[in-house]
């Protein structure tokens, strides 16, 4: 256990750099926290991944009987979450993000329900529209947590939607047999239902200045916030990223939005779509697989690129290992986990 304070530095992608004290007993996200640095945070328990940093200088461990969501490559890589994380002498953390990306705090909000749409067998579009006084800035690709109606239940989502769509929010829900969410969308969800939001959270969002290509590996749900970041892609204005989208689902009846990815395609013709089932059979351009292998198969990968990954942890474990055979840095490859709640 560290016995005297230690001083911890954190640096931001833009070159800001801060130097924290850390005082014994205290993680690295309690003393930014204090400090009032613009740290990205939410649930201060290991359990979301929105305080990952890199640890470059020094030793820090998660606080023992603490729990942790990081992959175990993903600590290899030196990933700490700062929520969890005590010092072990001085240390230098990085952040995959600019000093700009926390100053937007998380707001509570209202919203009603537009739409409630079931796009596949276990896959429900959420439409909700915030009410009059209350709105939510985010980037494309982070979460808002949801209150379950009529329950003492939150739910996390990413969303599907840009900014440019507010007040409107749309999110895409899985839906698990025994849900407490999944109970209240399939038997009494209705337009006009009032909802409570949080958010936005999450530091796994798109990086808009980077023009090297982009890759995207989507499992299931986990394809709703690549829909945001390709959208968000396709309204900005200048030269466009090649970007490469390989979604996959368990089988053809789990499959959704394939008009909506088509339509990205009019859309952003430097958009390559690759879709996969794991087990068949497929219809007419899917491929029956999982969505990591189809990335670098007879391609040359740009080292350059920038990867997102968003669905369960399996798949997320075999794509960064895939990505760094390919030559990808770790630094480039940004993850969120979608792991089922279980109520």
């Amino acid at each position: 256990m560290t016995l005297t304070s230690t001083k911890v530095a954190i640096a931001f992608s833009d070159g800001v750099e801060h130097e924290l004290t850390v005082e014994p007993g205290q993680t690295v996200l309690d003393a930014a926290v204090a400090a009032e640095l613009p740290i990205l945070y939410q649930c201060r328990s290991g359990s979301c991944s929105s305080c990952i940093a890199t640890l470059v200088e020094g030793e820090a461990e998660t606080r023992p009987g603490a729990s942790s969501t990081l992959l175990a490559a993903e600590r290899a890589e030196g990933k700490r979450l700062l929520c969890v994380t005590e010092p072990r002498g001085d240390c230098r953390f990085e952040l995959g993000y600019d000093s700009a990306a926390g100053t937007a705090k998380p707001v509570d909000a209202q919203a009603f329900v537009n739409a409630v749409e079931k796009v596949a067998a276990d896959v429900v579009r959420l439409e909700l529209e915030l009410a009059d006084g209350y709105w939510m800035d985010f980037r494309p690709g982070q979460f808002v947590q949801v209150a379950v109606p009529g329950t003492d239940e939150v739910r996390s989502y990413s969303m599907a939607s840009t900014p440019a769509d507010l007040p409107k929010v749309e999110l895409l829900i899985r839906i698990l047999p025994g849900g407490v969410m999944s109970d209240w969308l399939v038997n009494r969800a209705k337009p006009d239902d009032v909802v409570k939001l949080s958010g936005p959270y999450g530091a796994f969002f798109l990086r808009e200045k980077v023009k090297a290509p982009h890759i995207m590996i989507a499992g299931g749900t986990g394809l709703a916030p690549m829909m945001s970041m390709i959208d968000s892609i396709r309204a900005t204005s200048g030269r466009k990223p090649k970007v490469i989208l390989s979604f996959g689902c368990q089988s053809e009846d789990g499959l959704f939005h394939r008009d909506a990815i088509d339509l990205r395609q009019l859309w952003l013709p430097t958009l390559d779509v690759r879709i996969s089932v794991d087990r068949g059979p497929a219809p007419d351009g899917v491929r029956v697989g999982n969505p990591v292998e189809v990335i670098g198969n007879g391609e040359t990968i740009d080292p350059d690129s920038v990867a997102y990954l968003c669905g369960p942890p399996g798949m997320l474990a075999a794509a960064r290992q895939h990505l760094e055979a390919l030559g990808l840095s770790p630094d480039n490859i940004f993850a969120e986990q979608f792991t089922a709640s279980g109520a």
